[in-house]
């Protein structure tokens, strides 16, 4: 069952959206090569806290981590660690979560480590703009599906492929809701998007093939034939007027 945000709703989802906006762009504006993962989730850690906010992910399903950090091959919920050092030419994504007064924000992004490839940096265009192509379909009457094909169709157009075993989501008073948006699909297919309704978008984009693996920690996504992946995630309300990026 999909939850339809009522206004008061809406206005505190935006703060959360925001918090984790602004959490995002300190740590993003933090990566250098030579740093650990570890040092960007306690920078994030604190700035969390300091928003007068608790870190979404720390402890969720046994996380052991404020954030997710993952580099070149690993798609999402790389564990931070002092281990894992940043190097020039990494691409790196980073994912995070807020929950501010009982209501969530879910942002992601990968970003280049100093100078990349060309290939690298087609690879982080592609995923940015098939978000954009996507959010163009968030409209009320559209479905699920003509997001998700929005998707998959510009990725595949351009080479890559998308991953099945992740998805976009409903996101509010919990961090993951229904309706479950996935990065491949149909057009015209699945829930139809109604006014008040708020989405992640998340497109996640292989270099190769989408097939994955879980590492030994049990958390993070790696690909199988160990190309490069990238990730992209903002929250979209669903208006009258069209959609809105809440963060």
């Amino acid at each position: 069952m999909m939850d339809i945000k009522t206004a008061r709703e809406i206005n505190d989802i935006r703060v959360a959206a925001k918090i984790s906006s602004e959490v995002l762009e300190i740590v993003l504006k933090k990566i250098h090569p030579g740093m650990s993962t570890a040092q960007l989730d306690e920078i994030a850690h604190k700035e969390i806290i300091s928003r007068k906010s608790k870190p979404a992910f720390l402890g969720y399903r046994g996380y052991p981590a404020s954030i997710c950090v993952s580099i070149n091959n690993e798609l999402v919920h790389g564990i931070p660690s002092e281990s894992k050092m940043l190097k020039e030419g990494d691409l790196v994504s980073v994912d995070l979560g807020v929950n501010h007064k009982g209501f969530y924000g879910d942002i992601a992004e990968t970003v280049p480590v100093g100078k990349i490839s060309m290939s690298a940096q087609k690879l982080m265009d592609v995923t940015y703009r098939s978000f954009q192509q996507a959010y163009k379909n968030a409209c009320c009457g559209k479905r699920i599906g003509d997001i998700s094909f929005s998707i998959q169709s510009y990725v595949e157009q351009n080479g890559f492929s998308v991953v099945r075993d992740y998805c976009g989501h409903g996101i509010g008073r919990e961090l993951h809701e229904k309706p479950e948006v996935p990065d491949f699909g149909r057009a015209g297919s699945g829930q139809e998007l109604i006014q008040g309704m708020v989405i992640a978008i998340e497109p996640m984009v292989c270099e190769g093939d989408w097939r994955l693996r879980i590492l030994s920690d049990g958390w993070t996504a790696v690909t199988l034939d160990n190309k490069l992946c990238a990730h992209y995630e903002r929250m979209v309300l669903i208006t009258e007027n069209g959609p809105e990026i809440l963060n």
